[in-house]
C-alpha cells in the first residue's frame, strides 16, 4: 500500500516507520528539519526491540499525499481543520483516512473539513522525537479504531505491520478512556517535567490524579458516555507500561511549542461547565500549563 502520514511528529513517525518497515510505501509530511534528515539518511526508528534506519519518503508538501491508499492524520488538535483543508485536494475518494489524535472530537472535525469519512482512532504509544528524523519509542504501540465499512480492512493491514489494532463498536467510550488518561497524566507530567514512572512516586500525586479522574468520570456520566471497561485500572497501568514516557504536553513545553492543553484539560473544564459539574482540579492544571506555555514562548 501507499500510506501517507500528515504530521510527522513522534506519533506519525513511529507508525509511519513501522508501516514502512513492513514493506509499505510511506510518505511523511512534516517540518523541514525532519524532512531533510529523513531524506538524507532515512528515518531512525529506535524502539524497545530494535534501532535501525527505515526507508521512507518525506516532504513538506501535502500534495505528495496524492494517490495514497490511506492517510494517517497525526497533527495536533488545534491544527485539525487546517490539515484537512491542506490534504483535501490531494486524496482520492476511496482513500482511507484515520485520525490518530488526542481529544474526543478530532475525527468529526476532520471529516467536516475533508467532506469525507474519517476513521476515529485511539492511540496507545509512548514516543518522542529525539532529534531530526529520529523517533524514540518508550512503550506500547497499539490502536483502537471505530467500527465502519473500512475499519476491519484497516485493522488487518495495521496489525500485519506489527501495530496491534482492534475494532470497537463503542468508539466514543474508547476515545473518552484515552481522553481521561491524558487529562490525568499530561498536565502533571508537563508541570513537573517528569516521566510517568517517576511522577507517580512523588508524594500526594496519586491523590491528585484520583481527584482529576473523579472529575472526568462525573462529566462523562453526565454526558451519557458508556465505558466497556473500568477506566481507573487503565490509568494505573500507564505508569507501569510507559514508565519512561514524558507526556506530549511536557515535550511541547520543553521545546517552547504550543501544547494541546486547551483540547484536553481545558475542554474538560468547558464540558463540566456545560453540564453543571465543577472541575477545580482540571481548572488548576489547565491554568498552570497555560502559564508555563506563555513563559516558554516569551509572551509573559
Amino acid at each position: 500500500m501507499r500510506v501517507g502520514v500528515m504530521g510527522a511528529g513522534a506519533v506519525g513517525c513511529y507508525f509511519g516507520g513501522m508501516l514502512a518497515r513492513a514493506g509499505h510505501d510511506v510518505v511523511l509530511i512534516g517540518r523541514a528539519n525532519h524532512v531533510d534528515a529523513i531524506e538524507a539518511r532515512g528515518l531512525r526508528l529506535q524502539t524497545l526491540e530494535f534501532d535501525e534506519y527505515v526507508t521512507v519518503h518525506a516532504s513538506t508538501d501535502p500534495a505528495t499525499l496524492g494517490d495514497c491508499d490511506a492517510v494517517l492524520v497525526c497533527v495536533k488538535s488545534a491544527d485539525t481543520e487546517q490539515a484537512g483543508a491542506l490534504i483535501r485536494p490531494h486524496i482520492r475518494t476511496d482513500t482511507q483516512v484515520l485520525s490518530l489524535q488526542n481529544g474526543v472530537d478530532n475525527a468529526q472535525r476532520l471529516a467536516v473539513s475533508l467532506q469525507a469519512p474519517v476513521v476515529a482512532s485511539v492511540v496507545y504509544v509512548g514516543t518522542e522525537m529525539a532529534g531530526p528524523g529520529h523517533v524514540r519509542h518508550h512503550g506500547r504501540g497499539e490502536l483502537v479504531i471505530g467500527d465502519g465499512p473500512t475499519s476491519q480492512t484497516c485493522a488487518d493491514w495495521l496489525t500485519e505491520a506489527a501495530i496491534p489494532t482492534t475494532v470497537t463498536p463503542n468508539i466514543e467510550g474508547a476515545l473518552w478512556t484515552k481522553f481521561i488518561i491524558n487529562c490525568v497524566y499530561n498536565a502533571l507530567s508537563a508541570i513537573t517535567q517528569m516521566p510517568y514512572g517517576n511522577l507517580v512516586q512523588s508524594p500526594g500525586i496519586w491523590t491528585t490524579m484520583k481527584q482529576a479522574f473523579d472529575e472526568c468520570n462525573q462529566v462523562a456520566q453526565a454526558k451519557g458516555v458508556r465505558f466497556d471497561h473500568p477506566v481507573w485500572p487503565m490509568v494505573e497501568t500507564i505508569a507501569r507500561t510507559m514508565q519512561g514516557q514524558m507526556s506530549s504536553t511536557a515535550q511541547d513545553l520543553r521545546l517552547g511549542k504550543a501544547t494541546e492543553i486547551d483540547h484536553l484539560n481545558g475542554t474538560l473544564v468547558k464540558m463540566g461547565e456545560s453540564v453543571g459539574i465543577a472541575t477545580p482540579t482540571h481548572q488548576a492544571l489547565w491554568s498552570l500549563v497555560k502559564a508555563l506555555e506563555s513563559k516558554a514562548n516569551g509572551t509573559r
